[in-house]
């Protein structure tokens, strides 16, 4: 038999088993949940978004108060928000003429927390 490579990371031999990849296709994702998903994580994939969503994890903040926390000027934290509205991860309320972001449910601060968790496990 002729070797191809050296991975030691591949079944040497094929071999499916027909029991788990008919449980595992019946649990798999649909395929519009696998792209919601994934362009979630897109969004996510940003340095800038992060500290956004970290900052609006602790409190509720005016887009003033991010463009300073994030030193950048309030046109660029407003596209930032703007994508990160569009994903459903913040939202905003108008108070006057001020625009309040925070984190658009429990679930954002579960996924940022898990992220933070598990770069600091080791």
């Amino acid at each position: 038999m002729i070797q191809l490579h050296n991975d030691t990371d591949v079944c040497e031999e094929l071999c499916e088993h027909d029991q788990i990849v008919c449980l595992a296709k019946a649990e798999m994702l649909l395929d519009e949940d696998a792209r919601q998903i994934a362009e979630t994580f897109k969004i996510l994939g940003d340095p800038t978004r992060i500290k956004i969503l970290h900052a609006l994890s602790k409190r509720e903040l005016c887009v003033c108060d991010i463009a300073a926390i994030v030193d950048m000027g309030q046109s660029a934290v407003s596209h930032q928000l703007r994508l990160l509205r569009g994903a459903r991860l913040v939202k905003y309320r108008k108070e006057g003429k001020m625009a309040w972001y925070s984190l658009d449910d429990t679930h954002i601060s579960l996924l940022l927390a898990q992220g933070i968790e598990h770069i600091k496990h080791g």
